[in-house]
């Protein structure tokens, strides 16, 4: 069964339409049904929102504001009458008002689909009822109401106004259309039409054309999406992407032009601007899922872009959409501002929009239909959220009084930053100038840097040079607000401390780590926990620290190390319990320090593990030979150490075991 929709069906169920454009209908009758579609399809030829209408689809219930599948259709008596009762009382409406009507196959059932696109005529009038009186019907998210007060103040306000994107184009025909692209488009939809051999016909049901003098012309927004050259009648009508070099915006460093077609503008420009993005991917072995952060998340990038074409004005605007580069951020700008109605307090994310007309609605409709672009008042949202997902700073929205522009703002992610500021830094400590190293740390975290790595570097900076007053006020900027992305720094500013014999200050720091970090950040927490004497805790942090101290060598063997000292803590208790506790730590710590040795590292890590898995064996009361299998191979990787050598002869003769 072919369709004649300017989109498929399935495409139109699955979220390429905003579900306030739909209402579904699980049967057919004359009495109540019928009367609720009359008015449902008057409001959708009012488009207060400048949305172009939406469909009204029969055979098909709702649920939770989709379609509620399978669907349970119409009977062929039921199409046939509801298809004679619309055509027939569509007069009804005031203008007279006619839909596009269609039967299409969903779940193997025939449901009747009225497309009901926006009315160059508005506003029109349905009876309330069989016998009710004659209302302006509106649309206010996914119910139709009678239209009162301010709405029906801003109702006749758009009285017979179309919106420029579908008015008829000016000194332009319809062979300045390519019918390749609209096939093109209407193949990305799966709708039945891009079969329809004759391009007139699709035209005309797409409602790209209007019809002047018995003959059609194109619209706007049919040269805006379906010409190759959109320029030629619109100015402004490309994306301008430029690259500078640095934040002051000076010398150009790149520049790229993306022409054409609307949507394939969005895509390729999208596709460039992914292209540039960092990507940085961490595998954390204590979750399944990789981890990182890119320096522009796509969807903020995305939705940017798409924002910026979507309502964007192109009637007498000369200025292309805007993309600017700079190394702390991307600047997004389209022209003119925001309607009439949008303020600034709606651009905090705090106060919800008003519902006011859209600048264009076919546009917008065709950036949904394509998935480019999502409901009405997501994209906003989307953005900030896509930003917060990725670690990076909040995105900020603005526009001039006069609203001659709008401009979304999106901060690079701060380790994007940091990357290069850590380079510069790397290179000044290995030339010989620490001097100009560390200033160059404190001048980027003074201009608002605040990167976890540019902390770290900053206070081991600072600790190597004996300002810790330096390195604790760094910290007390972040730590209290993020502890967890800072942990690192924590720890290395407490490891300063305790190497200034200052123990307190450091058992102070790292009591104010989070109970969950990273597994590397844990196992530095953990490891510096054993230096300052506390066991227990440094056991706790190395249990947080996952899978990750099983494949780093000095940890497993510190994690052994506690297991042993708090073994020798339960030497002396009589209770059951605490000798079964005891006896699990040394059988962990002997199954550790055996991994330690077959790992790569140093000589000296090797010959103490296998010092400390002898002591180990030898209080689980292991064969003699496995005891002095142990001390010879620590005397073999480190020959000179005396106490390897006396726990050897010790264990050779059999006569004094290693204290418990």
């Amino acid at each position: 069964m072919n369709s004649h929709l300017p989109i498929g069906i399935d495409e139109l169920l699955n979220g390429a339409v905003e579900t306030a454009r739909l209402e579904f209908k699980s049967g057919w009758d004359s009495e109540t049904t019928a009367h609720q579609v009359l008015k449902t399809l008057c409001a959708f030829a009012n488009d207060l929102q400048n949305l172009n209408g939406g469909y009204v689809i029969l055979g098909l219930a709702e649920k939770l504001g989709v379609a509620a599948r399978p669907a349970k259709g119409l009977t062929d008596e039921d199409i046939d009458a509801a298809q004679k009762w619309i055509r027939g009382n569509c007069q009804r409406i005031e203008p007279a008002y006619m839909p596009v009507i269609d039967v299409v196959e969903v779940d193997h059932q025939r449901v009747l689909v009225l497309w009901a696109p926006a009315s160059d005529v508005r506003p029109h009038q349905a009876p309330d009822g069989p016998k009710g009186d004659r209302k302006y019907w509106v649309r206010i998210g996914s119910e139709t109401v009678a239209a009162k007060d301010q709405i029906l103040t801003s109702l006749m306000q758009q009285t017979a106004r179309v919106p420029f994107d579908d008015r008829r184009a000016t000194g332009a025909l319809n062979e300045d259309l390519s019918l390749g692209i609209v096939r093109e488009f209407l193949h990305d939809v799966h709708s039945d039409l891009r079969a329809e051999p004759d391009a007139e016909r699709i035209y005309r049901a797409m409602q790209i054309v209007s019809k002047v003098n018995g003959h059609t012309l194109p619209r706007n927004v049919a040269l805006l999406f379906f010409s190759t050259e959109p320029e030629r009648w619109f100015r402004g009508a490309r994306i301008e992407v430029v690259e500078f070099p640095d934040d002051a915006g000076g010398n150009v460093l790149n520049e790229k032009v993306f022409k054409g077609p609307l949507h394939h503008q969005v895509r390729q420009c999208v596709m460039y601007l992914e292209n540039m993005t960092t990507r940085h991917l961490e595998k954390s072995s204590s979750a399944p899922e990789a981890r990182g952060w890119l320096s522009f998340p796509v969807p903020a990038l995305r939705e940017a872009i798409v924002n910026a074409v979507y309502h964007r004005s192109y009637e007498g605007s000369v200025e292309p959409t805007k993309v600017y580069l700079y190394p702390s951020r991307i600047e997004v700008v389209s022209y003119p501002g925001p309607v009439p109605g949008i303020d600034k307090t709606h651009l905090t994310g705090n106060t919800p929009a008003p519902p006011v007309p859209a600048r264009n609605r076919r546009i917008g409709e065709y950036l949904k239909e394509l998935r480019l672009a999502e409901g009405r008042g997501t994209g906003l949202p989307k953005i900030r959220r896509s930003m917060v997902e990725n670690g990076s700073p909040p995105p900020t929205f603005d526009f001039d009084e006069a609203r001659t522009y709008f401009r979304i703002t999106l901060p690079a992610h701060p380790e994007h930053l940091a990357l290069g500021v850590l380079r510069d830094y790397a290179y000044r400590k290995a030339t010989g100038d620490g001097r100009g190293a560390r200033a160059l740390l404190e001048e980027a975290w003074k201009t608002g840097a605040r990167s976890p790595s540019l902390a770290l570097a900053l206070v081991r900076e600072c600790a190597q040079s004996g300002d810790l007053h330096a390195a604790e006020t760094v910290l007390s900027e972040v730590s209290q607000t993020d502890p967890t992305a800072f942990a690192r720094a924590v720890t290395a500013l407490a490891a300063a401390y305790a190497d200034s014999q200052n123990e307190a200050k450091s058992k102070a720091l790292l009591d104010r780590l989070p109970p969950l970090l990273a597994g590397q950040d844990a196992c530095e927490a953990a490891i510096l926990e054993r230096r300052l004497g506390r066991e227990e805790q440094a056991h706790h942090m190395f249990e947080r620290a996952g899978e990750v101290v099983l494949l780093d060598a000095r940890a497993l063997h510190e994690f052994a190390q506690a297991k042993l000292k708090l073994s020798s803590n339960l030497n002396r208790s009589k209770r059951p319990a605490d000798q079964q506790t005891r006896k699990r730590l040394l059988q962990e710590a002997v199954a550790f320090l055996e991994r330690v040795t077959q790992m790569e590292a140093p000589p000296t890590r090797h010959g103490w593990a296998w010092y400390h898995l002898g002591q180990a064996r030898q209080r689980l009361d292991y064969p003699r030979r496995d005891i002095v299998e142990a001390f010879k191979r620590a005397c073999e990787q480190m020959p000179g150490e005396q106490r390897f050598k006396d726990a050897l002869r010790r264990a050779e003769g059999g006569t004094t075991k290693t204290r418990r």
